[in-house]
């Protein structure tokens, strides 16, 4: 009994150590994985091919879902950097003392993340209103941020109180898309940006 306990014991002890070796791969492969998809995004656009990735990540397709369930859950990932630097601008912009051109300025800031692999806009506004798509994980956030921003500077007065952020925002991800496709006029976006601010005020 004494040596079956202790080679169960032993058993147990290899099987319960052997978990923590397979989430520091996981962990390695998830990371790598991000890494390679961020330079394949950054070069083919979103449409990249997953296998290519997975390839040139050093592992197996079968591999690359385990991780990431689909694209979207990969784009999600990958965007998450952005997202956190658009949360992190937004809380920065509500002591800003013109309520209006800070949440210009964000809509910039978002535009230029969005536009920083090509398909991202699209993607963006596709998933809008899916709220099952990984993706639109990122949304929720990213809205209540834009939210905090309009709501103070509508309570400021200086933007129309019917207007919805989710609403701004999908005008956002079309001005995105369309800087995409016009590369030779960089000043598109700054452009389409001020007509929507036009837009965005009172009546007087």
């Amino acid at each position: 009994m004494v040596g079956t306990t202790s080679r169960a014991g032993a058993e147990g002890a290899a099987t319960a150590g052997r978990p923590r070796v397979m989430r520091a791969d996981a962990r390695r492969n998830h990371e790598r994985l991000l890494t390679v998809a961020r330079s394949a995004f950054a070069e083919h656009g979103t449409d990249a091919s997953l296998e290519d990735v997975a390839r040139r990540a050093g592992v197996g397709i079968g591999t690359l879902y385990r991780h990431f369930p689909n694209r979207d859950a990969l784009l999600s990932a990958v965007f998450e950097d952005a997202v956190g630097d658009l949360l992190a601008r937004s809380h920065e912009l509500l002591d800003a003392p013109e309520p209006c051109a800070a949440l210009v300025t964000w809509l910039r800031e978002t535009v230029t993340h969005a536009s920083e692999y090509r398909g991202l806009a699209r993607s963006l506004m596709s998933v809008s209103s899916d709220a099952t798509s990984a993706l639109a994980r990122c949304s929720g956030p990213i809205r209540e941020a834009g939210g905090a921003l309009l709501a103070r500077a509508q309570r400021a007065g200086t933007v129309r109180p019917d207007v919805a952020i989710a609403d701004l925002l999908q005008l956002t991800h079309a001005i995105a898309l369309a800087a995409e496709e016009a590369p030779s006029d960089p000043d598109l976006a700054d452009r389409l940006l001020h007509l929507t601010l036009r837009g965005l005020k009172p009546a007087r």
